[in-house]
């Protein structure tokens, strides 16, 4: 069975996980110092929305927004994240965590979610896009890993 909840601090370890193998692998996140459980536990509890996506007892991926940008002009607004296990990919844990999350978003007064894509990432391009985003800006070259520039593609979605 698969289900969606709040991140507890208990996911921490599972969560860490998940990202590190992103962080140390892939250009899917610039990020590229891993987190420790401690992080990922005050980030659970200081987000307005963490979710998990659990099958059959282990955690597959999480969700999460926060601002878009500083300012009470952008308060309406969220960038999200998301991630996946590698072999949790192509089962539709990222498209059910998406619509829950957006659910949560509007409950709260989100007008706007922003998707802030790599632009190496053609899985997540591809993805958001399926899911109603749409391509509003390119940031070449602005992001660094592995010692090269990446491009940023930056997709939104009226809530």
């Amino acid at each position: 069975m698969t289900t969606i909840r709040d991140a507890t601090p208990r996911d921490a370890a599972a969560i860490a996980t998940i990202l590190n193998q992103l962080i140390r692998n892939t250009t899917v996140t610039f990020q590229s110092i891993e987190k420790s459980v401690e992080e990922i536990t005050t980030a659970i509890e200081v987000a307005e929305v963490y979710l998990v996506i659990e099958h059959a007892g282990e955690i597959k991926g999480y969700a999460t927004f926060g601002p878009f940008r500083s300012g009470v002009g952008y308060s309406k607004v969220k960038e999200h994240s998301i991630c996946l296990d590698i072999d949790a990919r192509h089962a539709g844990y990222g498209a059910m965590l998406l619509a829950k999350l957006e659910v949560r978003a509007r409950s709260l007064g989100v007008t706007h979610m922003i998707a802030g894509v790599s632009g190496e990432n053609d899985t997540g391009l591809k993805f958001h896009q399926s899911q109603g985003y749409e391509f509003v800006g390119h940031l070449k070259g602005i992001g660094w890993k592995f010692n090269r520039e990446i491009d940023l593609i930056l997709m939104q979605k009226s809530l």
